[in-house]
């Protein structure tokens, strides 16, 4: 054990004699790293009569002290160490499996510490500085385990290669300290610890221990573990090996609930020693709530983040459980949803559903999801008998100092369990949006032959639901993958949603067009396939089905299928001036996007009134 010895700070000057101050000399016998115990002289001092009073116990003391000890050099506790210098009263906390506290020594002869702002540490590393990076998977529900990342980030150029050496990156920016050709090496540990076994790599095998004097583990691939990680939290600490990145996992059922800090201190391997390379530290929060989050969708809502829905169209909620751990897995769980709209309460096994407000407003949508997790069975627990009275009269015959079991509750299989609740709650607001589009009608324009470079198609397109504000078209190739252009536009509708938009093609082919109608809260598509063949032909073209033009494919009988199932879309009538405007078009129409595009199947409403051009 090392002692020291303290001058206590609190020397008193005692009752002057004839004018003649006494001191009285104290000292402090202080066991390293431990409290200190006080020892006063009984010996007084008077000027003129000397020091040898107070000095008798001082030399006694420094006979009986080994040499160690003379100056008080306190051990290093790992608490010095991973408070970064800074200490704090010790205090008791419950044991986390596989740490140690932090009252245990440090080899700082082994691995040295540095404060912060030392200039050892501009030389820690060849070629500037290292960082490093902790995150954990947290919030954790009590009880699960929480998992830590610590991730070396190297100065620029360095890189970590299969051995577990840092490497120069070749054609790298940066200039190496040597010629390209050839891999040059920042640190070449593997050259250190080829020519020596596990046994036999250092004279006094100091390479192999931890700060606590613990010997690493014997990894198959010990000599890529070149760096020791230590952590710190809750008063203890936990060490292991690795290469340029860690992961390890802590389970949280003694740790109390609440946010709280880890830290961590990264040293690389060194010739005679271990060198500090990098700190880092973060936070992280334990919860008797289930961490869940809800994502909301909605087939035609315009922005899914701003919380406005669409009426008369169904939302589906997905509820996404944070449980890295796999905690629940075995637990029952059930999600109890109330949408605010007075439907009642909604009950499910499942974590996703979906729900349709009919009617505008505002809404508070609120959920709770219950897990039963099965936990093993506590104990019997004695209970102590209550205390018997003074006077000698027996014990009584209704009292009861027979065991008793914690209250627990039974699983349907018979095994023991415990209830976890999490809750989610969210505004939203419900409006009239834009439902559907459809696209009536296709037409091409007559052109001059002076203007027959392009070929210009007019589409009859109608909605259901609000009016729309803005339309916005997309041409794709035939599979409705590569977009080719888009053109959108503001417009005006003030009456019926019914509008003509009319479109310019340069080449003729075949095309996918996507017509979006919008307002600010919604939107709604519609799709067709349409063949145009370009140029100022004479004659009349009519519209057909797509799949007409893919008779060949499909055979006579697998066209007479389709032609049943799909029958023949009928334009609307057009007088016969207007059928000789028609020429060099051909459109096979939409009917057919029922196979490509089962969800926006056209229902063909009629016109009412002569739409504008858009």
């Amino acid at each position: 054990m090392h002692l020291c010895l303290i001058p206590s700070h609190d020397e008193s000057r005692g009752p002057s004699f004839n004018g003649r101050a006494e001191r009285r000399g104290s000292f402090t016998l202080a066991p390293a790293g431990t409290g200190a115990v006080s020892v006063r002289s009984s010996g007084r001092t008077r000027p003129g009569s000397g020091t040898m009073g107070a000095a008798r116990p001082l030399a006694l003391l420094l006979l009986l002290l080994p040499a160690q000890g003379l100056l008080c050099a306190a051990a290093t506790r790992f608490q010095d160490v991973l408070n970064h210098g800074s200490t704090s009263p010790v205090t008791s906390y419950k044991k986390l499996q596989g740490w140690s506290s932090d009252q245990n020594k440090w080899n700082e002869k082994l691995y040295p510490f540095w404060e912060e702002g030392d200039p050892r540490w501009k030389d820690c590393w060849k070629g500037g500085r290292v960082t490093a990076k902790l995150d954990s998977d947290s919030p954790a529900l009590v009880g699960s385990n929480v998992s830590f990342t610590v991730t070396l980030q190297f100065p620029k150029c360095q890189t970590e290669d299969n051995d577990g050496n840092i490497v120069y990156r070749r054609n790298c920016t940066r200039d190496p300290p040597a010629s390209m050709d050839q891999q040059v090496y920042v640190y070449n540990w593997t050259e250190w610890t080829d020519s020596c076994g596990w046994e036999n790599c250092t004279s006094n095998h100091s390479h192999h221990v931890f700060p606590d004097g613990r010997p690493f583990p014997h990894h198959p691939g010990w000599r890529r573990r070149n760096f020791v990680y230590v952590f710190h939290t809750f008063g203890q600490y936990y060490q292991t090996t690795g290469r340029s990145s860690a992961k390890f996992s802590v389970n949280t059922a003694n740790i109390t609930l609440g946010e709280h800090g880890m830290a961590v201190s990264i040293y690389r391997r060194g010739h005679s020693g271990f060198v500090p390379v990098a700190r880092a530290k973060t936070t992280y929060s334990v919860t008797d709530k289930i961490p869940l989050s809800v994502s909301m969708f909605q087939k035609h809502d315009r922005n899914i983040s701003d919380s406005i829905f669409i009426k008369d169209s169904p939302i589906t909620f997905d509820v996404k459980i944070h449980d890295p751990s796999y905690y629940l897995n075995n637990s029952a769980i059930s999600y109890k949803w109330n949408f605010g709209d007075g439907s009642g309460l909604f009950v499910a096994s499942g974590s996703s559903t979906s729900h349709t407000y009919t009617l505008q407003g505002n809404f508070t949508l609120n959920l709770t999801v219950q897990a039963i997790i099965p936990v093993p069975c506590r104990p019997v627990t004695p209970t102590a008998p209550p205390p018997t009275s003074a006077a000698p009269t027996g014990a009584s015959s209704d009292s009861d100092s027979s065991p008793t079991v914690e209250s627990v509750e039974d699983n349907p299989d018979g095994g023991c369990h415990i209830y976890r609740n999490g809750y989610y709650g969210s505004s939203i607001a419900v409006v009239e949006g834009i439902l559907e589009v459809n696209i009536i009608q296709m037409t091409s324009i007559q052109m001059t032959e002076s203007q027959a470079e392009n070929s210009l198609v007019d589409f009859v397109v109608t909605c259901q639901g609000s009016l729309p504000t803005d339309v916005c078209t997309v041409v794709s190739d035939p599979t409705c993958q590569v977009s080719k252009s888009m053109v959108c536009d503001p417009i005006d509708v003030t009456d019926e949603c019914l509008l003509t938009i009319r479109r310019a093609f340069e080449e003729p082919g075949t095309y996918c067009i996507n017509i979006t109608l919008g307002d600010d809260t919604s939107q709604a598509l519609a799709s067709a396939l349409i063949s145009v063949n370009g140029g100022a032909s004479s004659g009349t073209t009519e519209g057909v089905f797509i799949f007409l033009g893919l008779l060949a494919v499909f055979g006579t009988i697998g066209a007479f299928v389709l032609y049943k199932r799909y029958k023949q879309y009928k334009p609307i009538e057009r007088s016969a001036e207007q059928t000789q405007k028609q020429e060099g078009f051909t459109a096979y129409f939409s009917t057919f996007k029922a196979i490509f595009f089962p969800n926006s199947t056209e229902r063909n409403p009629l016109l009412k009134s002569k739409p504008g051009i858009v």
